[in-house]
């Protein structure tokens, strides 16, 4: 919801399948079934979202799907605003809208710019035919985010899975980035509720640096200090450290890894480890600060996230070389950084805990069929793992949406086969298995909680040796766990007590949880 005048407000209303399709405006004092239709998405894989532009004057409603996106303005000034379009829908096209004075400040992939440049376009003319060059692209740095002050223009960036925020003069064209101590961290820029301003509110935080808030006079270049979050178990970071490791794929690709352990450990090659991925949607997994990562990493374990191909960790380059007929890439990076870990000294066969939920819970049973000599635990958190069956059956409301991401095998062959040969339903293998603890939700809307319960008698039926293949299943948790504090920690309890274990005894990843 957001105001448009000073008595009516923009609201999104979902269909039955909980898509956000339908934009309506409500004026006070009048009843619902009065309020006014604005914009309503036909196209079932798009989905709608309402913005406030920084300068506070135009609400933006944007529609879009994995690939493509269209953005509607309506003038927050007029009470009887109607939506204008900024640049008719193109396949492949994505773009996000700013606003500054006379123009328009753009964020999109137009013009091949696959990693995103700024652009600039006339409020009262903003079509393609229209639209300059402010930050040209760079391949390889993807733009993130952009945020318009009066003075200065703000964009957040990311180069090998690093961020990095840059600050422009708008009149001069000089630009300065943030420069921060540690090599794996992580920002988010902060919405500017002032647009006649020099400050910039930004969120930090590492693997084992707590989030901290700080004001940065973009004139001045000095920032302040407003927030830290407080560890009430007591953590000092100084007794941490965090790295940057490259594991080199089948293809020579150099896949960032993210570290974190305490700073004595010894570092002899038989230390635990927890190795979280994803690698699907184009979703960055960044190396930002949990308390909870603390349990694992003061018990002796070396934390790691494997920024596979189908994040943006290196550019959008990144995330197609892992989606539809590239998906393999995605797994055998994750293997990649295992073994990685391995050379470096960091860990060992068997002692490596394999750790993803949804579509990393696919990754984590492509990686179990793939190589399960490598994992001494896997842990699969409501997990995709009946690929193709769900992309083959187009009744299911969710499954059109995502053909852009896998493929359509059912228009294609090629994606049939290719989706076929890494599924990991359909690919478990009369082989010894590691331990795997498989996570769901009954009332999950994403993953049917059937995916992980067949998967899991596949495997029990299926395997020569190893395991427990265990399955929990939550009777009351849909897609995102358990939805309270405590249960929550109960559940991130169950899934550290598993990893522990599976690391744990002289036949660690294979009988010692049968004990």
């Amino acid at each position: 919801m957001v105001w448009g005048t000073s008595d009516a407000f923009y609201y999104v209303e979902v269909d039955a399948n909980h898509r956000p399709m339908r934009v309506k405006r409500h004026r006070l004092g009048r009843a619902t079934d009065e309020d006014e239709l604005i914009y309503e998405e036909a196209a079932p894989g798009f989905f709608l979202d309402l913005d406030v532009t920084s300068s506070g004057d135009f609400v933006t409603i944007a529609s879009s799907d994995h690939e493509t996106s269209e953005v509607w303005l309506l003038d927050r000034r007029d009470p009887d605003a109607k939506p204008r379009l900024v640049a008719a829908r193109e396949e492949g096209l994505r773009y996000t809208v700013e606003h500054h004075g006379l123009d328009l400040v753009i964020r999109t992939n137009a013009d091949g710019a696959e990693d995103f440049k700024i652009v600039a376009a006339p409020v009262g003319a903003p079509e393609r035919a229209n639209w300059r060059d402010l930050v040209p692209s760079r391949p390889g740095t993807m733009v993130l985010f952009h945020l318009p002050f009066a003075r200065h223009l703000v964009r957040l960036e990311r180069e090998d899975a690093k961020p990095r925020i840059v600050i422009r003069e708008l009149w001069t064209g000089a630009e300065h980035a943030i420069a921060f101590d540690e090599d794996v961290y992580a920002l988010s820029v902060n919405p500017g509720f002032e647009f006649d301003t020099t400050i910039l509110r930004f969120t930090y935080s590492s693997l084992i640096t707590p989030t901290e808030v700080y004001d940065y006079c973009m004139a001045s270049r000095e920032r302040v200090l407003r927030k830290r979050q407080s560890v009430p178990s007591g953590h000092d970071p100084a007794d941490y450290v965090t790295r940057r490791l490259f594991a080199t794929s089948h293809d020579g690709e150099q896949v960032p890894i993210s570290i974190a352990h305490r700073r004595d450990l010894v570092l002899d090659g038989t230390a635990p480890c927890l190795l979280y991925g994803y690698g699907s949607y184009g979703l960055s997994m960044p190396a930002s600060f949990r308390t909870n990562q603390l349990s694992l990493i003061d018990r002796g374990f070396v934390y790691a996230i494997a920024h596979v191909r189908g994040g943006t960790e290196k550019g959008w380059g990144w995330y197609t070389s892992g989606k539809r007929e590239n998906k393999p890439n995605t797994f055998r990076d994750f293997i990649a950084c295992g073994e990685a870990l391995i050379a470096a000294g960091y860990t060992a066969p068997k002692r490596v805990v394999g750790f993803g939920g949804s579509a990393g819970g696919m990754l984590m049973g492509a990686v179990a069929n793939m190589a399960p000599s490598l994992f001494g635990g896997i842990v699969a958190d409501v997990p995709f793992v009946d690929v193709l069956n769900t992309i083959l059956d187009a009744d299911l409301p969710l499954t059109p949406p995502e053909w852009p991401e896998w493929g359509n095998p059912i228009e294609s062959e090629a994606a049939f086969r290719t989706i076929l040969s890494y599924s990991p339903y359909d690919n478990v293998a009369p082989q010894d298995y590691p331990p795997i603890l498989a996570l769901g939700g009954l009332t999950d809307p994403r993953v049917t909680y059937w995916e992980p319960a067949k998967w899991v008698a596949k495997l029990r039926a299926t395997m020569t040796g190893g395991g427990p293949i265990l399955l929990q299943t939550n009777m009351t948790a849909g897609h995102g766990g358990a939805a309270g504090r405590f249960d929550r920690l109960d559940e991130v309890a169950l899934i550290y007590a598993f990893a522990i274990k599976a690391v744990s005894g002289p036949e660690a990843g294979q009988s010692s949880l049968a004990a």
